[in-house]
Parts: structure tokens; C-alpha cells; sequence
């Protein structure tokens, strides 16, 4: 069974910054693409920014210019900088990876979530 598992976090001041890390785990055959979701109270999921394996990046409007999503091919791991963090930021986020697994095929694993607040 394949497993995301994230981390990195926390409670941060507007404008400053946090690096979010996923590491996959499993009977992992590929990765076709990894990404970020987030889900703020009373909103739906979104999804913030999306890398494919040949690095072809997708972002949100809001997150063009402050967020960098970026992957260790090596390691199975995506991870998000996300600089000038703003209020509107603050959400629960998610790993999802576009996998094929070992015998039981192509499938999309969500991680658990790790939550990110941002306020003075």
C-alpha cells in the first residue's frame, strides 16, 4: 500500500515562509505527477500547485511568484516553498501523488494533511 506522509507545517507571521515536504512510501511502480491541495474551513479543496515527472509546474494565480513546488525524483518527495505567506493562506494541506502501484495499477493516494496558519 502506498503511503504519503507530510510535514513542515505550522504557525507562521504574514510575510514570512514555510517549506512543506511529502515523502512517498510503498509499493510504488512511477510517479506520474505530485501536488499540493489545501482546504480552508468552509471552502472547497484546491488545488495550489502540481508538478509532473518532467518538472512541468502548475500553480494557482495566487500562488504564481511566492509558492515553488518542487520534487526529488530519487527520494519519491514533492515539497512547496511558500514565501509572503498571507492570512488568506492559512488551510489545511494536502499531498497527492498520481502513482502506479505494484500489481494493483494507477491510482491517487492523498496524504493526511498538515495544517498551515498564518496570523500575527
Amino acid at each position: 500500500q502506498v503511503q504519503l506522509v507530510e510535514s513542515g507545517g505550522g504557525l507562521v507571521q504574514p510575510g514570512g515562509s514555510l517549506r512543506l515536504s511529502c515523502v512517498a512510501s510503498g509499493r510504488i511502480f512511477g510517479i506520474y505527477e505530485m501536488g499540493w491541495y489545501r482546504q480552508a474551513p468552509g471552502s472547497q479543496r484546491e488545488l495550489v500547485a502540481s508538478i509532473r515527472s518532467g518538472a512541468t509546474a502548475t500553480y494557482i494565480g495566487s500562488a504564481k511568484g511566492r509558492f515553488t513546488i518542487s520534487r526529488d525524483l530519487a527520494k519519491d518527495t514533492v515539497f512547496l516553498q511558500m514565501n509572503s505567506l498571507k492570512p488568506e493562506d492559512t488551510a489545511v494541506y494536502y499531498c497527492n501523488a498520481d502513482i502506479s502501484e505494484i500489481v494493483t495499477g494507477r491510482k491517487s493516494v492523498w496524504g493526511q494533511g498538515t495544517q498551515v496558519t498564518v496570523s500575527s
